[in-house]
Order: structure tokens, then sequence, then C-alpha cells
């Protein structure tokens, strides 16, 4: 077990006041810029003629492009740094988010998602390696917990941004969704050039950093490093063939079949509860769900660091959020569904960090870099399966409530695997000796 000094203690706080709130604004846009689609859907296809079925395939091929260069994209970091590899990330899938403004027709539409999981891959699984060259095990999950606040505060303050500029319809004979596509897609280019002058790829070039802190940290890392090295895949090849790994990813494909089958239409399940039109009232009701989930993933990850247990807190909150996308078509009041949609966000937020402390605990050095990627790169599909799979559900049962019901039965499937991590003997670690100061 790593020592707790107060050294070590106090350069994590350090760290974490550094990259936390950077890696947070990036997360922020990057989780924008791949869910705003689901703000666009009304006006974008009154305005296109695209149908419901394209529309669907569109928002989900995004994932088809993500998962296909994850891998490489990760390898090249672990080689070349953050700090050159984040920044064109971010510079290219903002300039090609913008460019959705042009997407009159489905194979623009189609093309334009595709090359925008392209541009982006690498960035999700790029940070949660970056993490663990900062961050013990210990500290980690409240670190994650941390950087998960991106996705909560990106509906929170960008759904209403997005609700408002939806609203610039006609202005500067451009269509309101156009707007929303241009100006979130810019801002993320214009981080992605401060993070080339803002991020340090690893502790020994922070400059802000004393001797003695660096010292302590890598102690700490290198420390994990090895007991990782003598429990985990030592190579690529062995971590994309390893048995845990792809356990890991199904686990990770069915959580991000949650999200995504609830995010790209919540705005639109939001309107027909309220009974309205997109538009700043439902971008402002709809970041409701987010405010709870931001709660949730501040309190749950910190809790689970503080036991050490893992499995249990991250298969009891994917039950929790089965019940929530279930009950939110299962009422028959817009209160009480909003309530459930409250319980889903929160969960299927708040359990990817806790699930992240689990591949990142078995995993380090270059294998870390392959194995991270590939479960985020097959789990991602979950994305693409997702928004097809609820279409079809609705069709199929000719029920607007079907899909939902799916989604939430595939989530319950996921606790199960989760809960079942015992038997390969994962998601248990020794209690810390001492909780970070800070965390408390």
């Amino acid at each position: 077990m790593v020592a707790q000094t107060p050294t070590l203690l106090a350069t994590i706080d350090k760290v974490t006041k550094r990259l936390l709130p950077f890696l947070l604004l990036m997360y922020v846009l990057a989780f924008l810029d791949r869910a705003n689609v689901g703000f666009a859907k009304k006006a974008f296809q009154a305005d296109t003629g695209i149908s419901d079925a394209a529309f669907a395939f569109g928002a989900s091929i995004f994932f088809l492009g993500y998962a296909l260069f994850e891998v490489p994209s990760n390898l090249i970091m672990h080689r070349v740094g953050a700090k050159v590899w984040m920044a064109r990330i971010m510079v290219t899938w903002g300039l090609i988010s913008a460019a959705m403004m042009f997407a009159h027709d489905e194979m623009t539409f189609y093309a334009l998602r595709v090359a925008l999981g392209v541009a982006e891959a690498g960035f999700f699984p790029g940070v949660i390696l970056y993490l663990t060259y900062w961050f013990p095990s210990f500290a980690r999950g409240r670190a994650m917990g941390l950087f998960y606040f991106g996705a909560p505060l990106a509906f929170i303050f960008g759904s209403p941004l997005s609700g408002l500029l939806l609203e610039f319809q006609g202005s500067g004979g451009l269509h309101g969704w156009q707007w929303m596509f241009m100006i979130e897609g810019l801002l993320a280019s214009v981080v992605g050039v401060w993070a080339y002058f803002y991020l340090d790829n690893k502790p020994a070039d922070a400059k802000w950093l004393s001797a003695q802190e660096k010292a302590a940290l890598d102690a700490a890392l290198k420390s994990e490093e090895m007991e990782k090295q003598a429990h985990g895949p030592r190579g690529t090849l062995a971590a994309l063939a390893s048995g845990r790994v792809l356990y890991f990813a199904l686990i990770y494909f069915i959580i991000q079949m949650s999200v995504y089958g609830v995010v790209f239409y919540l705005p639109t399940q939001v309107a027909g509860l309220l009974g309205t039109n997109v538009g700043l009232t439902v971008g402002i009701v709809t970041a409701i769900p987010w405010v709870c989930a931001l709660a949730a993933t501040y309190y749950l990850p910190r809790l689970s660091d503080r036991t050490g247990e893992r499995r249990l807190f991250a298969g009891g909150i994917l039950v929790v959020c089965a019940a929530g996308i279930a009950a939110s078509v299962a009422s028959g009041s817009p209160l009480l569904s909003m309530i459930a949609l409250c319980f889903a966000a929160a969960g299927f937020i708040s359990v990817q960090p806790i699930f992240w402390t689990l591949p990142t605990g078995y995993l380090g050095g270059v294998a870390a870099a392959g194995g991270i990627a590939l479960i985020n790169s097959l789990g991602s599909l979950g994305g693409f399966v997702a928004p097809n799979v609820k279409n079809w559900a609705e069709k199929f049962f000719e029920s607007g409530a079907a899909g939902l019901y799916l989604l939430a039965g595939t989530t319950l499937i996921g606790a199960l695997l989760v809960f079942a991590l015992a038997a390969i003997g994962v998601g248990r670690e020794t209690r810390p000796a001492a909780a970070p100061a800070s965390s408390r």
C-alpha cells in the first residue's frame, strides 16, 4: 500500500487544483459537441427533411469512427505526450463540429458525424490514461469523479446555451441549429490551442511542482506501477487479448447504451413532458437531471475511495439507473417522470468514474494505453447501438416507451455483470489507511 504522507497528499491537492478544472472544461466541450445533435433534432429534421431512422443512424455513426481510432490514438499519445496530442484532438474536432452547420442532407450528416468521431477518438481514454500519470489509485476515484463533472456540466450550462442558440433562427441568414453547431464547435478549437500551452505531459515536466513534490508523487506512482506489472498484462497485445479487459469493455458498452440511449433523446422527451417545443425553456428544465448527476458524481466516487469498495457501489448504482429509466416512461405524471430521469442521469454518470478505477488499477505502462483505449473503444459502440435499438424497439412494439424499457433491461444486465466481477477477483481494494484530507 502506498504511504499517504502529508507531502504526497498536499501534492495531490495541488495537482487536482491545477489539472482538473482544465480537463473538466475540455470534457464539457467534448460532451457538448457530441450530444448537441439531440437539441438540434427537431429543427434540424424540419429544415433538412432527414427521417427519424436517418437521424438515429447519423447520431450514432459518430461512434464507429470513434471506436476504430481509439487504440492507435491512445498509443500515439503515450508516445508523443498529452500536450501535443490533446491539442490536436480538440482543434480538429472543434472545426468538424462547427462544419455540421453545412449538413443539409443525409450523406453530409453521416460523413461529418463519422469525421467527428475520428477526430475526437482518443480524447476520453487519453484523459483517463493521463490521470494515471498524476494520481495514485487511492485518489483516482475522486479525480475521475471531478473529471466526470464534465458531462452534467455540459448539460447544466450547455442545455440552456444550445436552446438559446436555436432561438437565433434566421439571424444572419442562418438557422438556429447552424448557429449552435458553429459556436459550440469553435469554442472547442480555441480551448485546444490553449491546451498546448497549459498541459504538462508528466509530473517531471511540471515547473509548478517542487523537487520534493515531484519525488513524493513519483515514488507513489512507481510503487503502483511495479504492482501492476507484476499482476497485469505487460504489453499492448497482451492487454488487447486479456479476458478481463474484454469483460470490462462489455460492462462499459452497456453503460454507454444507457447514457446515449437517454442523452440523444432527452430534450425531445422533456419537451413532450412539458408539451412545448425545444428551446430555452426545455433547455433549462433539461438541465435539472444533470444537477442531480453532478451531486451524485461528487459524493459517490469519494465514498468509494474511502471504503475501497468499487464493485458493490457500481452495481448498485446501475440498478438505480435501470429503475430510473423505466420509471421515466412508466409514470403518467410529468413530475414523477422528471424525478425518475434525475435518478437515471445521476446513475449513469456517477457510475463511470467508479467503473474506471477497476481497469486502471489493473493495467499499467503501455498496456494501460492500449487496454484503456480498447475498453473505451468497444464500450463506446454502445452509443452507436443504443439509438438504433431504441428506434427499432419503438417501431417493432409500436410503442414510444418500448425503447427506454429495453435500455432499462440492458442496464440491469450491466449491474449483474458488475456484481459478477467478484468471480474474477476484481472490485475490492484494501481499505485506505487514511483518506486524503481534502476529500473529507
